[in-house]
């Protein structure tokens, strides 16, 4: 019985570490102007945008998750954060003039994304 709930338990963290660090975050999201990224169900959707330099652009970030680490985007690359108010609209505005790539976390780090500048 031991080795059963060992087995479950070692499942079960591998489970955790597949969904939070892992799996694939989905297909690249072009933008021109701006774009909606819903948070919920532990994911950013899209998790992968791409603009060109120099674009200036607008990221409507929408929460639908009630989970309190759903509540702050961070971009600590670009030294940006900001609170998610549940089920209302957040608009951040940028302008980025260098090329790579510049993820953003929840304030633990578990919703991920990428932001590609090309």
């Amino acid at each position: 019985m031991d080795m059963l709930i060992n087995l479950l338990a070692l499942a079960f963290i591998g489970f955790i570490v597949w969904w939070f660090w892992l799996a694939k975050s989905g297909d690249v999201q072009m933008v021109r102007d701006s774009i909606d990224v819903i948070v919920d169900g532990g994911i950013y959707s899209p998790a992968i945008i791409e603009v060109g330099r120099g674009q200036s652009i607008i990221l409507n970030f929408i929460r639908r998750d009630v989970s309190p680490c759903a509540g702050q985007v961070i971009f600590a690359e670009l030294g940006i954060s900001a609170e998610l108010p549940l089920t209302e609209s957040k608009k951040i505005e940028l302008t980025l003039d260098n090329e790579g790539e510049f993820g953003f976390t929840c304030q633990m780090g578990m919703y991920r994304g990428k932001l590609i500048v090309k």
